[in-house]
């Protein structure tokens, strides 16, 4: 393997009468290492931004962010640790968690069904599916949905209603791609497509999220590192029939015409994250995972978690978390402790895994999530 004498090059060169088993050992060299200088970009990318973030919260701009759907959790066993668990979570519910943590997967084929009941009739739905793709990385696709009822329409004319019914849709379509850097490293990267619908008005977007998991930090083989960049893409606007109106000018002699009202480009709600997890062993038949995060939000205060995991014999696990934020500015943080359980078994080639979580809200019931992961091979 050579690399080219041209300094803007950035692709390896094969050359010559190599053998077929050492060029395709060349080029799997090659990529692993482009991959891991994207993986170093990353690392300081992190290590700049996290000596900043703590200043960076704002409380003020609490409820200002387009699509917020985007932030709303899935996964019954990362949600009852409080959304901690970003250094050590692996497989497909990685995918919206921490990407790079979804090739670390057990299993070849993945699938995974959840349901959140959110708070009053609001529902989150999320499905995904993901394959290990040997020697290239794991790839997955996912869907979530909010699901909200319906809601009587009212306008400017009519503040009471105008008898009809509304049912808005707000939909997430994302790709995930995961791969190992080195024996120690991942990187992963999800990208989202965002579909909000409001009667007569609608607005697409998309996102993008990237991830990092460091397991082995500092020589410490049972300690690790989570970082993840979440949200990234340009602002959300809205547009359709529902904003145009007819008016007319006073004391003008012209018939009444169409105007267009342009609505307000808002940003998406992104976020810094950087998580690290501990485990050890209790025992023969009990380990332990205890995980911590901190949260930089740039339409909200910041967050704080933590969480921990008590598993016998890898097949029952208790888990709960702790979520803190600073209240202040008029920003009221609505959530906090969270509890889960989650069992594992097998039928024939295929292993089932069931996770329920309850989540405590201020003001309305608890959060309670159900969620169910399959795999094979």
């Amino acid at each position: 393997m050579s690399r080219s004498k041209n300094p803007q090059a950035r692709f390896c060169v094969f050359a010559g009468p190599t053998n077929h088993r050492i060029r395709n050992t060349a080029r799997t060299q090659c990529r692993e290492g482009v991959f891991l200088r994207i993986a170093r970009v990353f690392i300081l990318i992190a290590l700049f931004l996290i000596p900043v973030i703590g200043i960076a919260g704002r409380s003020d701009k609490s409820g200002t962010a387009a699509a917020p759907e985007l932030v709303l959790p899935v996964g019954a066993s990362s949600i009852a640790l409080g959304g901690a668990n970003l250094a050590f979570i692996s497989g497909i519910e990685a995918m919206y968690w921490n990407p790079a943590g979804a090739v670390r997967g057990e299993h070849r084929y993945n699938a995974t069904v959840s349901h959140m009941n959110y708070f009053s009739d609001i529902g989150i739905e999320y499905v995904a599916f993901s394959t290990h793709v040997e020697d290239v990385a794991t790839l997955g696709v996912s869907a979530k949905a909010l699901s909200v009822g319906e809601i009587p329409v009212t306008t400017a004319d009519y503040p009471d209603g105008t008898g009809e019914i509304a049912s808005p849709s707000f939909i997430t379509l994302s790709g995930l791609f995961s791969r190992m850097v080195t024996d120690k490293i991942s990187f992963g990267v999800a990208g989202s497509y965002i579909i909000e619908k409001m009667e007569k008005v609608s607005a697409q977007g998309i996102a993008f999220t990237a991830g990092l998991q460091y397991w082995g930090l500092g020589g410490i083989d049972d300690l690790s590192l989570g970082v993840v960049v979440r949200n990234i893409g340009p602002a959300l606007q809205y547009d359709g029939e529902g904003l145009v109106y007819t008016g007319e000018l006073n004391d003008m002699l012209f018939p009444p015409s169409q105007y267009n009202v342009e609505s307000t480009s808002d940003d998406l709600p992104s976020t810094i994250e950087v998580g690290l997890g501990y485990q050890t062993q209790i025992g023969n038949d009990l380990n332990a995972e205890w995980t911590a995060a901190f949260q930089n939000n740039n339409f909200s205060a910041d967050e704080y978690k933590s969480g921990l995991t008590i598993r016998f014999l890898d097949r029952f696990s208790i888990r709960g978390g702790y979520t803190f934020s600073q209240e202040e500015g008029g920003h009221e943080y609505l959530f906090g402790s969270s509890f889960g359980i989650g069992m594992r078994t097998a039928i024939e080639q295929v292993e089932l895994q069931f996770d329920y979580c309850f989540r405590s809200q201020k003001y309305f019931s608890y959060n309670h999530v159900v969620t169910l992961r399959f795999g094979m091979e």
